[in-house]
């Protein structure tokens, strides 16, 4: 059988209200592309309807493939799922669709012939965001700060849920990965480095969603306890052990 060309990943965590709109906007989109793809739903955790109504999406849409995860946390969510994906590249989109789908032809060939990783970017030139509250923008602007200047110098939005992964980098990365939580990411990105992978920013149109279940200053302390963990890691060589 060939290897498909595209897996979506879509981590779906209490979603029963914005995964319907999210996978007919992807379908329909797809149906229009030349290209082989699948669709991962990884509902974990949820307390909702999420899982039935992705296994009722799925009865219509055959690469559609939902997996239940029993673990929560976003990180165990995307790594079950990439793990699991046959494309040949595997883009992680988050559920709420806050970037266009449209926009995901910037994330692949032949846009990005160059590199192994592409992740979406509100910050890097031709962006745009949409109806995001200034105290939002600011708050984000800080903790980007953070991370630049704790892990990863350089990369300007590692916090955009759309990011694209080809196959090979996945095998190489989230193998190692440690982090099960909103941090897993960062923890990805600076293996990427590591191993010296082609990271590429790519700019999209980004709508703020007001339902968003990130906690600006909850997620910032967790992160950058998470960023101490990765340094740690890193000096006592788990990320050195052959998994």
């Amino acid at each position: 059988m060939n290897k498909l060309f595209l897996s979506i990943v879509i981590p779906a965590h209490n979603e029963e209200n914005r995964l319907p709109r999210t996978l007919e906007e992807i379908f329909s989109f797809l149906e229009g592309q030349s290209y082989s793809s699948e669709v991962i739903v990884v509902e974990n955790g949820s307390t909702d309807r999420t899982l039935s109504i992705a296994n009722d999406f799925a009865k219509k849409h055959p690469s559609l493939v939902v997996i239940h995860e029993e673990r929560n946390g976003k990180g165990n969510a995307v790594r079950r799922g990439v793990i699991a994906a046959q494309g040949e590249y595997r883009f992680i989109c988050d559920a709420d669709l806050s970037m266009p789908i449209e926009d995901l032809p910037k994330f692949l060939p032949p846009n990005i012939e160059d590199s192994d990783i592409a992740i979406g970017s509100r910050e890097a030139p031709g962006s745009i965001r949409y109806n995001e509250p200034p105290y939002r923008h600011i708050g984000g602007r800080a903790i980007n700060l953070v991370i630049r200047s704790l892990i990863l110098p350089g990369l300007n939005d590692t916090q955009c849920g759309f990011k694209c992964f080809r196959a090979a980098a996945t095998e190489e990365l989230f193998q190692k990965q440690t982090l099960t939580g909103w941090s897993f990411d960062i923890e990805l990105l600076h293996l990427a480095r590591r191993k010296k992978l082609r990271i590429r920013e790519i700019p999209i149109r980004w709508y703020y969603d007001p339902d968003s279940k990130v906690s600006a200053v909850r997620d910032a302390l967790r992160m950058i306890g998470d960023i101490f963990r990765i340094h740690l890691n890193q000096l006592r060589g788990v990320y050195d052990a052959k998994p």
